[in-house]
């Protein structure tokens, strides 16, 4: 199984074990060499300290004297696994923390105030020599390849692209003049490390904004790069434009391997082996694109944070043990701008240092009771049968999943379909007791004598006072979500948050005229920054999507909708209504189960309005310290 994935690659003298690269989403990645991977890449390194760091004008250059050591610890945790270690050498140009003024290929005044300067050739110099130096030292420090970034919109993706690079000398205007500090740089790296040493390149294909770089003009640029170069990872977008960076770091709203086709072509243009990273969610994709010859490796990025450990069960031939990555992108700063970082279905990400990496055995086994098997009270149920506790589980309706169930049946959703059959999978592998189909009461949580429990229960789809809205062709998300097909040509969503928005989307997409009723200032507030752009982005390419903000629905009649927002009073002819109002907790019957043994928790929904985040890290975390 997945034989291609699985064969060795020789990189410039380099023996990697697998076609598996580890991408640098962070300076965490002990686990991910553990957890198989042939190359990992440890992070980032600056290459020229106080000008090219992205975090902080203070970040520190880690080759400098005391920072050697640590560095070279990165080396260590990589090989303890027996992958191959690369660093990221990163600079951010124009867009650097800095704590007088920043380079790129053009002068201006960014908007925080700090002055660009245009590089000229000492600053060019100066630049050249960091990477040298930077590059030579982490051969030297004992990484076996280096990973240069020129995608994104960093330092050299601002000399190559016309949306930067504005220059009139020899450096501006034409591809051939825009590449050329570009390709000063690979030749310097190639000078300072050598022949015999893999240099690795992250371009991206396209920026996905206007008056940027030509995917024509970067095949160019990489013939030209080539001969310096030992592999290439293909990627698109721009980081710190939002517009861009949500095809860089892709939603559940985008196609999966969205940069495979460039990818392909690349492979097809040059001699050297090809990477290629963005969304690639399963083994089979990997194997298969390895197969067919469109790429030589796959770099993984959330994919590894979801789930460290997933090239070694690949390998082992048990995907269906590997925990998928929603592309919910709660593991992105940028994303969550440092708001309740983590990860939807790991919920060891980002709390290494409190959640444990094994699930160690319990020293006496208790009974454990579980009310609801939502995605929290399956991973309360999976976490507690590995802790060895005697475990019942159980469910109202005659499925696990609770919501998920709704949620993987909407368009742009294959992720929720895996995650759905991983938990299902999971929870049959376990020894727990299923109870489906069965209303969990206080009395019969009683009388199984529980010495924990969990009460997952969820939340109730909230149904706004509002005139009319018992009218028949009114539907829950839930229903509609049900009988998608079978709803009228004109169709109004009341409530315009992540629910709602994919409702219409969905109702959009099948050629239905919808309109969005949303009572606050904008669409899916209760969703993160990435996911809001990707979705405006979606809206805009249906004509047929009609949103009214800051309005509220006063009547729901037989054959109109009415509305009123700040121009006055409107109404809507519709054929059905869908409400996606929200969740209200369920109070009273959380309550019910209290008292009946002391250790007892409430998780996820049914308590305040949560997140498939929040109900699994409650649920696994509980479970530990049963």
């Amino acid at each position: 199984m997945f034989d291609n994935l699985f064969t060795p690659l020789t990189v410039n003298g380099t023996i990697l074990k697998n076609r598996i690269v580890a991408a640098p989403t962070s300076d965490l990645f002990e686990e991910k060499a553990a957890g198989g991977a042939g190359m990992v890449i440890a992070g980032h390194a600056i290459v020229e300290p106080g000008r090219s760091s992205y975090a902080s004008p203070a970040e520190p250059w880690l080759f400098s004297k005391y920072e050697r050591e640590t560095t070279h610890e990165r080396v260590l945790k990589v090989h303890q696994a027996g992958a191959r270690a690369s660093i990221e050498l990163f600079h951010a140009g124009a867009t650097a923390r800095t704590v007088d003024f920043a380079k790129g290929p053009c002068a201006y005044v960014r908007e925080d105030g700090v002055e660009v300067r245009a590089m000229d050739e000492e600053s060019m110099r100066e630049t050249l020599d960091w990477y040298a130096q930077t590059a030579s030292a982490a051969r030297k420090i004992g990484f076996d390849a280096i990973f240069l970034h020129f995608g994104h919109g960093w330092l050299p993706a601002q000399f190559l692209s016309p949306l930067y690079n504005h220059r009139i000398d020899e450096y501006g205007g034409s591809l051939e003049n825009r590449a050329k500090f570009p390709l000063r740089i690979l030749e310097t790296v190639r000078r300072s490390v050598g022949p015999r040493f893999p240099i690795d390149m992250r371009i991206s294909a396209s920026e996905w904004v206007p008056d940027s770089i030509d995917f024509a003009d970067v095949l160019a640029f990489l013939k030209m790069a080539e001969k310096y170069l030992d592999m290439v990872q293909v990627s698109s977008g721009i980081d710190l434009n939002r517009v861009a960076n949500v095809h860089c770091v892709t939603t559940n709203l985008e196609d999966e391997m969205v940069n495979l086709g460039w990818a392909r072509q690349v492979k097809r243009a040059v001699d050297i082996p090809i990477g290629v990273v963005g969304a690639f969610l399963t083994a089979d994709q990997a194997d298969q694109a390895i197969a067919r010859g469109d790429v030589d490796l796959v770099a993984f990025g959330r994919t590894l944070i979801a789930d460290p450990d997933w090239p070694r069960k690949a390998e082992e031939g048990r995907p269906e043990d590997i925990m998928p990555c929603l592309r919910c992108s709660n593991c992105y700063h940028i994303t969550s701008d440092h708001w309740n970082v983590g990860c939807s279905v790991n919920p060891r990400y980002h709390h290494e240092d409190f959640i444990p990496k094994s699930v160690g055995r319990a020293e006496r086994p208790r009974r454990v009771v579980i009310v609801g098997a939502g995605p929290g009270g399956m991973r309360a149920a999976i976490t507690a049968s590995e802790r060895g506790h005697e475990v019942t589980l159980i469910e109202r309706d005659g499925e696990l999943g609770g919501k998920l169930r709704f949620i993987a049946r909407e368009s742009h959703k294959g992720e929720v379909v895996r995650l759905l059959d991983y938990y299902r999978t999971q929870v049959a592998r376990h020894d727990i007791d299923v109870r489906l189909g069965t209303e969990a009461t206080p009395e019969l949580v009683a009388s199984l004598e529980p010495d924990a429990l969990v009460i997952a229960v969820g939340a109730r789809e909230m149904v706004p006072p509002v005139e009319g809205i018992d009218n028949p062709k009114v539907l829950l998300a839930t229903q509609a979500i049900e009988s998608i097909d079978a709803l009228g040509q004109h169709v109004v969503v009341l409530g315009g948050g992540s629910i709602g928005c994919e409702v219409a989307l969905e109702l959009a997409e099948k050629g239905r005229d919808v309109t969005v009723v949303e009572r606050s200032g904008s669409l899916a507030a209760n969703a993160n920054s990435m996911y809001r752009e990707a979705l405006r982005q979606k809206f805009e390419l249906h004509t047929n999507i009609h949103v009214a903000l800051s309005a509220s629905c006063t009547k729901v009649g037989d054959d109109v909708v009415s509305y009123e927002d700040a121009t006055g009073t409107h109404e809507v002819a519709y054929d059905h209504m869908v409400v996606s109002t929200g969740l209200a907790p369920r109070i009273d019957l959380v309550e019910s189960f209290f008292g009946i043994c002391r250790n007892t928790t409430a998780i996820g929904d049914c308590t305040h309005p949560s997140s498939i985040m929040n109900a699994t890290f409650e649920g696994h975390s509980f479970a530990l310290s049963i």
